[in-house]
């Protein structure tokens, strides 16, 4: 198998890993802690840059699995956004509930300020579970708002109009693409990292051989050495009779010609 097709049905399976971990991790959000997908991030991340490096065949493989890495745990997030979306719309009631308290939200990460929303049917009881999440002034206490509650609570409630779980699936495909994206561009540049490695070494190994054929060659009666230069393909005249001068000899007189003069 060559290298080419060998580096190519590498990066299709880092590709179909990333996904895989995508999904993985997912899964595992909606059941584990923090305690165990920490780690597990961390050596998917160990895992994609010791795969990358080597497909890059140089250091930008570290970059490329940060690069993955990032775009994974964006998918994974949006896509337990969308997760939530679609669970109220599956199992939600559409209440009228009364605002009857507001506060700053404890988590102020995001730069504008979020207010809690205590909410109330119409016979006073509280809804179960999280409160309404809403910039400050959505609403006033004592208005009516219709919302998509949980009945088991878990979930926060939800304007309806607010609810936009597609958009949520599309922005999972689109991290995922970026990340299949990032694999794809550091397999081709690990293709052109490989063949110009594969150059140098060539022209190093024609240079060698070279010095030695014009070292080792007997003169003909004119006192010139002649090479045939069909045997080096990589190596220009100029260079050819850079390494000529390096022995002492000079170009012939003829414009193009690899013959030598002792």
């Amino acid at each position: 198998m060559s290298r080419g097709r060998h580096r190519i049905l590498s990066a299709i399976g880092i590709g179909c890993y990333a996904l895989a971990a995508i999904v993985g991790l997912f899964v595992l959000a909606d059941h584990q802690g923090s305690g165990l997908l920490v780690p597990l991030w961390i050596a998917h991340g160990v895992l994609l840059a010791v795969l990358l490096t080597k497909l890059a065949a140089d250091e930008t493989g570290l970059s490329a699995a940060l690069l993955v890495v990032g775009a994974s745990l964006v998918a994974v997030y949006i896509a337990d956004l969308a997760r939530d979306d679609l669970t109220l719309e599956r199992r939600g009631e559409r209440i009228s509930a009364t605002v009857v308290r507001e506060w700053l939200d404890p988590d102020q990460s995001r730069a504008d300020h979020t207010y809690d929303y205590a909410l109330a049917r119409r016979d006073g009881t509280r809804l179960p579970g999280p409160a309404l999440q809403a910039g400050s002034g959505s609403f006033a206490l004592g208005q009516r708002v219709t919302v998509l509650a949980d009945p088991r609570g878990e979930l926060r409630p939800r304007i309806p109009g607010d609810l936009d779980a597609t958009r949520d699936v599309l922005s999972v495909g689109a991290f995922a693409l970026i990340a299949l994206g990032v694999v794809a561009a550091t397999a081709r540049r690990g293709m052109t990292v490989s063949r110009r490695r594969e150059e140098r070494a060539r022209l190093a190994e024609q240079e060698h051989i070279l010095r030695e054929a014009l070292r080792t060659a007997a003169a003909d009666p004119n006192g010139f050495v002649e090479v045939h230069p069909e045997h080096y393909p990589d190596v220009s005249h100029r260079r050819a009779a850079g390494i000529a001068s390096e022995l002492g000899l000079e170009p012939a007189d003829d414009p193009g010609s690899w013959r030598f003069r002792g």
